[in-house]
C-alpha cells in the first residue's frame, strides 16, 4: 500500500514543482553578431540595457570582425547582424541572407601613429598621401588582418593609393586581431594603424600614439543593421530581431546612441532618418 501511495505522490510532486516554472515564460532573447567596435567602445554596454528594459528582450552579443559577423549570420547562428562594411553588407543581402540593409549611425576612421612621426604625415587630411609616405619610409604599419570592416577599409585605402601590401613586407605587420589588441601592438611597436574613432577614444594604452590624419571624406564609417532572413534560416527570431532593429532606428534608439559619450565626446552619430 505504501509503495502504491509513494508512486502516486511522486508524479504529483513533480507536477507541483514544475507548475511555477510553467507559469513564468522564459525571457525573450536574440543573438546579435556585430563588429568589435560597437562592443569595445562601450556602446552596447550603454544602449542595450535601455532596449532590454523597454522591450523585455535580452540581447546576446557576439563581437567579432565584420567578416566573421556576416559569416555567423550566413550560418544562421545570429538573428541580427550589426556591422560596418557596406560592400560586404550589400553582398550579404544580394545572396539572400537578409532582405534589406538599414543604416543606423556613423563615425569615422582615423590614422594613428607615433608622435615622433617618422613618415611625416601629421596634420594631413589625405589618407592616400599618408599611406604613400608610410610605405616610402617603410615605417611600421599594423594591420588588423582579420577581415573586419576596419581591415576592409584599410585595404581599400592601400589599393586606392596604388600600393600592394602583404605580410611579406617587413614593415607591414598583419596581426589577425581585433581593434583593441591591434592598437596594443601599435603602441608597443610605435607603429601606424587605422582605427575607428570610437575604439580609439576608449583605448587606454596609448603610449606615444596620437591621431595624425583625420577629416578625409573617404574615412567616413557607416554602420548598418540587417535581420537574418528567416526564409534561409527558419529558426531565426524574426519578431524579436525586428523589434531590436525598429528600436535602433526609432527616435528613442537614435537619441540613446547620440547620448553615448566618452570624456564629453560623442562616439557615434545616428543617421537612420537622414
Amino acid at each position: 500500500m505504501y509503495k502504491y501511495i509513494r508512486h502516486l505522490i511522486d508524479p504529483i510532486l513533480i507536477i507541483l514543482m514544475l507548475a511555477p516554472l510553467a507559469a513564468y515564460p522564459q525571457q525573450k532573447s536574440i543573438v546579435v553578431s556585430s563588429t568589435t567596435s560597437t562592443e569595445q567602445s562601450g556602446l552596447f554596454g550603454y544602449i542595450l540595457p535601455v532596449f532590454e528594459k523597454q522591450s523585455g528582450i535580452q540581447v546576446k552579443v557576439v563581437a567579432v570582425g565584420t567578416g566573421q559577423a556576416l559569416d555567423i549570420g550566413r550560418r544562421g547562428d545570429a538573428d541580427v547582424v550589426f556591422v560596418h562594411d557596406k560592400p560586404a553588407e550589400e553582398k550579404f543581402v544580394s545572396e539572400g541572407y537578409a532582405e534589406k540593409r538599414i543604416e543606423v549611425m556613423y563615425n569615422d576612421f582615423i590614422l594613428i601613429g607615433p608622435k615622433s612621426d617618422p613618415a611625416t604625415i601629421g596634420g594631413g587630411r589625405d589618407i592616400g598621401t599618408a599611406l604613400k609616405k608610410i610605405a616610402n619610409s617603410k615605417s611600421p604599419f599594423i594591420s588588423r588582418g582579420d577581415k573586419s570592416g576596419t581591415n576592409a577599409a584599410e585595404l581599400r585605402y592601400w589599393k586606392d593609393a596604388g600600393i600592394e601590401v602583404s605580410s611579406a613586407l617587413p614593415w607591414y605587420k598583419d596581426t589577425g586581431s581585433g581593434m583593441g589588441p591591434a592598437l596594443n601592438s601599435a603602441s608597443a611597436m610605435n607603429g601606424y594603424i587605422l582605427s575607428d574613432r570610437a575604439t580609439w577614444l576608449t583605448f587606454k594604452n596609448r603610449g606615444h600614439l596620437a591621431i595624425l590624419v583625420e577629416g578625409d571624406p573617404k574615412l567616413f564609417n557607416q554602420y548598418g543593421v540587417m535581420l537574418v532572413n528567416p526564409v534561409k534560416h527558419p529558426h531565426v527570431k524574426s519578431t524579436e530581431g525586428q523589434a531590436f532593429i525598429n528600436w535602433l532606428i526609432s527616435t528613442a534608439g537614435q537619441n540613446t546612441i547620440a547620448s553615448y559619450k566618452v570624456g564629453g565626446e560623442q562616439l557615434f552619430f545616428p543617421n537612420a532618418n537622414k
